[in-house]
């Protein structure tokens, strides 16, 4: 667009604004402007209106978009649409009624000149706050006091001012009340008991902080602790002020090269430094890097393995640039494994312990490498003099114990012709039992290198002594794969015992057997039975029993049936008026008419009452169930009866368990004794005896309309069903019918 200043009609033409008199003058805001021209947005009507640059009266440079002008309307001779001639720029007024304090959040960029455009000036934006909310207000370079540049973070006051044409606030007059001061970064190196020190990392140099300017929590601070501070002079010296942690990690003062290098030892860090030693770095270790020699410094830092170093030894390493001067120097040394091949030094072997020799220069070995004992091959057998004795201390926990021996045991045996004796440990035994005096063992001797003593390990028991061992008599209770326990001759309670200890055939053991054993304590003090030995059956059910049948209840189960419980005996309740209603009487294995037999809590029962001879007490015995139910369904060879047992409604029964041989159907009802499998933990029924038949089937008759429709049908009817040949069978010679005859193979003849 070309346009020529002398063709408005400012002389001998009328300039108007709004149709209204000459040299009447109106407001507007510049809204667009480019290099010789713009656009103003009049403030007083809705319209539009071009200018020059050259009917601007003042420094072009000045003006900018939103500056607020004032100028009068004329028109363009040739195309007779409306422009603004003689422009002023009109300087906004300031509010100097209140100066508000704030902080500069956005600075203005600065071009690499130091200038800003032509055009648009770039903005600024400062906040301040009132009433516990903040406010943030956009700023220009015209608008800063002084031509300073302002920093985020400095602290300003300035004036509020609402541009009347577009309601926008922006801050005006610009003051600069403080410069933000540079936070610094660093690592605390030292702590004392009221400051420390900070290692920085800009220059290399430490400075001084007191604890009263950490801002944290001053427990929780401790040398390492990456830090940012303020630097502040006082009485002439740099202190860090306004301390906070930062992130771990975030200060780096070096960088480590990836790739190792190989070099040796020149001058070791001595062992103990000279009053005049001031170098932090005063080892040296020369290598060749790239095609040049170096000699490359290292502190006591800078060692891999904190292992003790000597003039010549052959090490790897990597290199460390210090960020802050460019310093290199060796770290992350560790010594190759050739060295010890050069080196003409004395070495020994030993374990690692608290010693008050000091070892330097430690290389680890393969486990097993260093033996303090050594044991005999040969296997002695003795007897057992002296028993261990271990004394339980008390303890905080109130469910461990910790087991101390005040005294060794001791066994004596003979070794070529001569008597000798042995200490040994409860450590050292094999098996669960403790050896008692008089026992026969058989052990290895095992011998201290340094002091020469020797103590017997290894110990297995051969022969205990059964002078000393008093034999009990019990019943066989529960069994289990590897283990069962035995009910005492009182019924009121278990004990333990291992297979292992069985002597006899292990598969004749059936419950309720009368066996003979020893007691026994092992590990823990815990007592179980040894030298078990299955004898003749005594009377297991005790003396007076009663005639009477009375009828109970179970209450509570024997402890195979329920090992939560910590009682061993059941408990039976009497329910029939005939006896003490409510009365109780416990029963164990031996008082069950079925040892297999498996009594559910709740289950009634008959039985009659007994009296132990050895402790008086009345006991239940020939205990018998009363189990009546309906077999819900058979299969092949197994089958279902509605009985509950523990959390299972159906109970698993196998034909071979029914009695007489009878195939039971459903819905009969049958009696049965439940047993239970030690190693499935599940119940299943046995001796399965029917009481009555259930409902026999009866045949569903025919449907009427099924009846009806066959008696309609005549073999004359055409619609009714009727067998059609589609093709007649032919044989494999493509003969009419089958062939019969057969062919005989002979042999060695394929077909």
């Amino acid at each position: 667009m070309s346009f020529d200043p002398g063709m408005l009609h400012n002389n001998g033409h009328t300039a108007y604004a709004n149709g209204s008199g000459p040299g009447i003058r109106e407001t507007g805001v510049v809204e667009k402007l480019l290099t010789s021209y713009g656009f103003i947005q009049c403030s007083e009507r809705q319209d539009r209106l071009f200018f020059h640059c050259s009917q601007y009266n003042g420094n072009l440079q000045e003006l900018k978009i939103g500056d607020d002008v004032e100028f009068e309307v004329s028109s363009d001779r040739r195309t007779g649409k409306r422009i603004a001639v003689k422009l002023l720029k009109i300087k906004p007024e300031v509010l100097p009624e209140e100066r508000i304090s704030g902080q500069v959040v956005s600075s203005i960029p600065v071009h690499l000149d130091g200038k800003s455009g032509p055009v648009q000036a770039p903005n600024g934006s400062v906040c301040y706050e009132r009433n516990g909310e903040v406010f943030y207000l956009t700023y220009t370079p015209d608008d800063v006091e002084g031509n300073i540049h302002l920093d985020t973070g400095d602290k300003v006051s300035f004036y509020m001012e609402t541009n009347k044409h577009t309601g926008a606030v922006s801050a005006r007059n610009i003051q600069l009340v403080k410069k933000k001061q540079m936070r610094c970064q660093g690592v605390v190196c030292a702590t004392k008991e009221a400051f420390g020190f900070i290692e920085r990392a800009d220059v290399v140099k430490e400075i001084f902080f007191h604890y009263s300017e950490f801002k944290g929590d001053l427990e929780a601070l401790q040398a390492g602790d990456d830090v940012e501070f303020t630097i502040k002079d006082r009485n002439g010296k740099e202190v860090a002020t306004d301390v906070r942690l930062l992130p771990q990690g975030t200060v780096i003062f070096e960088d480590i090269s990836i790739e190792q290098f190989e070099g040796t030892v020149v001058k070791v860090i001595p062992k103990v430094p000279t009053k005049n030693q001031n170098d932090p770095l005063p080892g040296r270790i020369s290598a060749r890097i790239g095609f040049t020699d170096k000699e490359l410094p290292f502190g006591e830092k800078d060692t891999k393995s904190k292992v003790t170093l000597l003039e010549g030894d052959h090490i790897q390493f990597n290199i460390s640039t210090d960020r802050r001067d460019k310093l290199e120097r060796a770290t992350n040394i560790d010594i190759l494994p050739d060295t010890f091949n050069f080196t003409k030094e004395t070495r020994e072997m030993d374990m690692l312990s608290a010693q008050r020799n000091h070892a330097v220069r430690i290389k680890k070995l393969p486990k097993g490498t260093v033996s303090f004992h050594t044991q005999s091959e040969q296997r002695f057998m003795g007897v057992v003099e002296k028993e261990v004795i271990a004394v339980t201390t008390k303890n905080a926990s109130p469910t461990k114990g910790k087991e101390k021996e005040s005294e060794e045991g001791v066994i004596a045996y003979e070794d070529c012709g001569v008597k000798l004796t042995v200490a040994y440990h409860t450590k050292d035994l094999e098996g669960g039992g403790l050896p008692q005096v008089g026992d026969k063992v058989e052990f290895s001797i095992n011998e201290v290198k340094r002091t020469g003593q020797q103590s017997a390990v290894s110990i297995r028991v051969l022969n205990r002594n059964s002078s000393n061992a008093k034999r009990l008599h019990g019943f066989v209770a529960t069994l289990k794969d590897n283990f069962g326990f035995i009910e005492t001759a009182n019924h009121d309670q278990e004990i333990f015992f291992h297979y292992s200890e069985m002597c006899g055939d292990l598969d004749s053991l059936e419950l309720g057997d009368t066996v003979e054993y020893t007691l026994s304590k092992g590990k823990g003090n815990k007592v179980s039975a040894e030298k078990v030995t299955k004898v003749a059956a005594v009377n297991g059910i005790g003396e007076d029993v009663s005639v009477t049948l009375m009828m109970g209840k179970v209450i509570r189960p024997l402890r195979s049936v329920d090992p939560s419980q910590t009682e061993y005996q059941g408990l039976i309740e009497i329910t029939e008026e005939g006896g003490t209603k409510g009365q109780n009487y416990p029963f164990g294995i031996m008082g069950m008419a079925s040892k297999a037999d498996c009594l559910q809590k709740g289950e009634l029962v008959k039985f009659q009452v007994c009296t132990v001879s050895q402790t008086g007490q009345k006991m239940a015995c020939n205990v018998v169930p009363q189990r009546r139910a309906l077999v819900e369904c058979v299969k092949d060879q197994f089958g279902f009866i509605t009985y509950e047992v523990g959390e299972s409604k159906k109970l698993f029964f196998h034909v071979k368990e029914v009695q007489d041989g009878l195939e039971l159907q459903t819905g009969d009802e049958v009696e049965f004794s439940v047993v239970l499998n030690q190693r499935t933990g599940k119940c299943s029924a046995c001796n399965v005896r029917r009481v009555s038949e259930g409902p026999k089937p009866v045949a569903t008759p025919r449907p009427d309309r099924l009846v009806n429709r066959l008696k309609s049908i005549t073999l004359d009817d055409a619609s009714a069903p009727r067998l059609v040949i589609v093709r007649q069978p032919r044989g494999p010679d493509n003969s009419k019918g089958f062939n019969v005859e057969r062919k005989t193979r002979q042999p060695g003849v394929i077909d």
